[in-house]
């Protein structure tokens, strides 16, 4: 039998008791990861003005984070493997801690972008190893769906929750607390996890691979950037495409040096098996429509319907239901009956349905009638999609390669979520600068132009939502493309049976 096998069995025999109470900790402090990533969007405007931040230099405060959590998070995969899972996720949660301290108490620009940086490079080690400890800690089949469930609904959902809290703190207390919230979430699980987490064996002692890091930590720090880059200078410039080649350079050499050296940061087999291949991209393309989404609407309820910070926060809470109920109720049941692409292809096309409702956004729009049921399909699709999908991304990876096999879920979702928010975003603007251009010469009145103004910014979102339908699309078809494997009862029963035949090779056979 194999290793793995042999390592999974073990596990199953004798589960560790305390496994439900650590996920508590696993799953509070993946919340407070996720909703970092947009607690602090609306909260910039007031931190922008407080600390006298430029209009050029206001998105670095979110895209210091941006670069640091990306660019790490593989290094930050392979740590955990390398230095212990639990040491790494108790380390990563009390640097976070620190770090939004610090964020909490800028008195200058350059301190709160230095305390973005750190939150980034402290998340990069803390998320990686929160994923693979419930890739380790949850073995039987039936538990892992319930365990998958609840980390896929807050990994889905927290970006919204972020929205909700955001709005209540700046609009109740003030902009720094949207970093002081972390501390109490940071502290309480990382104190929880120190004394009940019991780390099971599988750790990786090879030596680290230097070049392996620089590289993929250059290389999609430059990929990251550049998408950045793009939104506010535009494709055209120099320097974003610089950065596009540099980063395709960098990242080309990387898989070269992966596939030579002894130790490598990322074995290619981690990603060359098909199911987890799919995953990692049909997961990255879904999440380039949502952040994209998330912004567009957030734009839509304040700008255009007139809501408050907390109203829109609010008015969030319909995906943030659908995304849990698709989640626990719909993947957590289904996922040992039916084969992942059965979930994951739907989920996604119900999803795009949600989407395609929202491409009939108005001025006049009701949120009754429009709004509220896109959110509730988007959130079932979503959330029905994403258990599955954090599930199968590790499910027969080697216990020593469960960090990096985490690492690359966190990172198709960071480069998808800066990809989304830069392309979705410069396809919106041309779309409102073109409709601008067309009307604007019949508007003689300021009324008339004001309602230009505000149905081109629709057109525009309208537009941009086009294309997120079609991205959901592609990723519903990567899914029932790529991914063959069957329930995890049968892949599970196929582990157990398999028999080494290389030393390299432990990954068990996927039921088709």
């Amino acid at each position: 039998m194999s290793e793995t096998a042999q390592a999974t069995a073990g596990t199953a025999q004798a589960p560790d008791s305390n496994r439900w109470k650590a996920l508590t900790f696993i799953a509070l402090a993946q919340l407070m990861v996720v909703l970092d990533a947009t607690i602090v969007n609306i909260a910039l405007p007031s931190a922008q003005q407080d600390l006298g931040i430029s209009d050029g230099n206001r998105q670095w405060v979110i895209t210091a984070y941006a670069l640091a959590f990306g660019g790490l998070l593989l290094f930050g995969g392979r740590i955990a493997d390398i230095w212990g899972r639990k040491r790494t996720f108790v380390t990563g949660l009390i640097g976070f801690a620190g770090a939004s301290a610090l964020g909490g108490a800028a008195t200058n620009e350059a301190m709160l972008l230095g305390s973005r940086a750190l939150q980034g490079a402290f998340g990069a080690l803390l998320a990686p190893a929160a994923l693979s400890l419930l890739a380790v800690m949850f073995t039987d089949s039936k538990e892992r769906a319930k365990a998958f469930g609840i980390y896929g609904a807050i990994a889905g959902g927290g970006g919204a929750v972020g929205l909700i809290l955001g709005g209540f703190l700046t609009e109740y207390l003030d902009w720094r607390w949207t970093f002081f919230v972390n501390i109490p979430f940071a502290v309480v699980a990382a104190a929880g996890a120190y004394f009940v987490i019991r780390e099971p064996a599988g750790r990786n002692r090879s030596p680290l691979d230097i070049p392996g890091v620089v590289l993929s930590t250059l290389g999609l720090v430059s990929l990251v950037y550049g998408f950045t880059r793009a939104e506010s200078e535009g494709w055209g410039d120099s320097m974003t495409i610089g950065l596009f080649v540099a980063s395709a350079v960098l990242l080309a050499a990387f898989v070269l040096v992966e596939s030579k050296v002894k130790a490598p940061l990322l074995p290619l087999r981690v990603i060359t098996e098909r199911n987890r291949g799919g995953v990692y991209l049909s997961l990255g393309l879904a999440i380039i429509a949502m952040f994209g989404l998330f912004l567009f609407l957030t734009y839509y309820l304040q700008i255009v319907k007139g809501y408050s910070p907390v109203k829109t926060g609010f008015a969030f809470l319909p995906m943030i239901a659908g995304m849990i109920t698709g989640s626990t109720q719909i993947g957590a049941r289904l996922m040992n009956r039916l084969p992942a692409r059965l979930l994951m292809g739907p989920g996604f096309l119900v999803a795009a349905a949600g989407m395609l409702l929202l491409t009939q956004m108005e001025i006049g729009s009701s949120y009754a009638a429009l709004l509220l049921p896109a959110m509730l399909l988007l959130g079932l699709g979503m959330g029905t999609a994403f258990m599955p999908a954090m599930s199968l991304a590790t499910l027969g990876v080697e216990p020593r390669d469960s960090g990096v096999a985490s690492a690359m879920v966190n990172t198709s979702q960071q480069v998808g979520g800066a990809i989304g928010t830069a392309l979705l975003n410069t396809i919106a603007a041309s779309a409102t600068t073109a409709y601008v251009k067309d009307h604007i010469a019949g508007a003689t009145t300021q009324p008339q132009q004001q309602l230009v103004q505000l149905q081109a910014q629709v057109h525009g979102y309208t537009n941009a939502i086009w294309f997120a339908v079609g991205i959901l699309v592609v990723a519903a078809g990567i899914a029932f493309t790529f991914i063959n494997a069957g329930s995890p009862d049968a892949t599970a029963a196929a582990a157990g049976s398999l028999e080494d035949t290389e030393d390299d090779v432990k990954v068990p056979v996927i039921a088709h």
